[in-house]
């Protein structure tokens, strides 16, 4: 979502894959096809809106990413760089971290998104699991990456909640094992955000609820914040009102939770 127009990216599987919001719930662009137009997405696997309005996309399709203007043109992909990139959000510098979740790293890019140039391309954390959903608290410059560890048997594949300091000092970690010796909880995490607290917030699909684990130096703390009415939530981020919009893949839906 972007904090100053209020708008909403979504990517999903139709016959054009991303669709942007506008602050009232209506759906003001749709565009991306699947195809080899420059234009075109072809297996999205996350998508954010810039402080200038630009739609970014991680492409899984041709392992790329790409940024669109609010009217759907593309201005920018960058292909080269990346094994498979995944997760993305955007810092307060306009800058956009990105998952590469078969490199095992998390990179900095820094553009001008509107005239399509690259700027920088930075490696910032290497040797991460399967890095996939990321997000960065605004205040802080802090960074979340939710990591999916492969264990033995197929059953047994958990998840990893690593916080960076803006430094990129590890400052917290949760995993599924050390949170079930505190919590009778088992927990598999897909997507992850801050509250204007600096709160870390988590879909959980294993308990179909969106989760907060506290803020990095209290970590983790466990407390449920939706626990009904979601069947299979993946995706998640704050609104500028601070409203809460969950994506549930479960039965195809963009849910919105108020703060109050």
């Amino acid at each position: 979502s972007c904090p100053r127009s209020g708008r909403l990216a979504v990517a999903h599987d139709g016959k054009k894959r991303i669709k942007v919001f506008g602050a009232s719930g209506a759906c003001v662009r749709q565009f991306g096809e699947r195809g080899e137009a420059g234009n075109d997405v072809k297996y999205p696997l996350d998508v954010a809106v810039t402080l200038d309005g630009h739609v970014v996309v991680s492409d899984g399709g041709d392992r790329s990413v790409k940024a669109f203007d609010l009217e759907g043109r593309g201005t920018l992909a960058i292909r080269e760089s990346f094994s498979l990139p995944w997760g993305l959000d955007v810092t307060r510098e306009n800058e956009v971290v990105v998952t590469d979740s078969e490199a095992g790293a998390l990179y900095r890019l820094a553009a001008d998104f509107g005239k399509g140039k690259l700027r920088k391309l930075q490696l910032i954390q290497s040797k991460l699991t399967s890095p996939r959903g990321v997000a960065v608290a605004q205040a802080s410059g802090a960074i979340a990456v939710i990591e999916h560890l492969r264990a033995k048997g197929a059953n047994n594949s958990s998840t990893r909640v690593k916080i960076f300091s803006a430094d990129m000092k590890l400052i917290g970690q949760m995993d599924s094992f050390g949170l079930n010796l505190i919590f009778p909880s088992k927990i598999y995490a897909t997507a992850v955000a801050f509250d204007k607290e600096g709160q870390v917030i988590v879909t959980d699909v294993y308990n179909q609820a969106v989760v907060c684990l506290g803020k990095p130096e209290e970590f983790p703390i466990f407390k449920p914040i939706i626990s009904h009415g979601l069947s299979y939530p993946v995706g998640l981020t704050y609104m500028a009102n601070n409203s809460l919009v969950v994506l549930d893949g479960g039965d195809h839906s963009v849910k919105i939770y108020s703060s109050t």
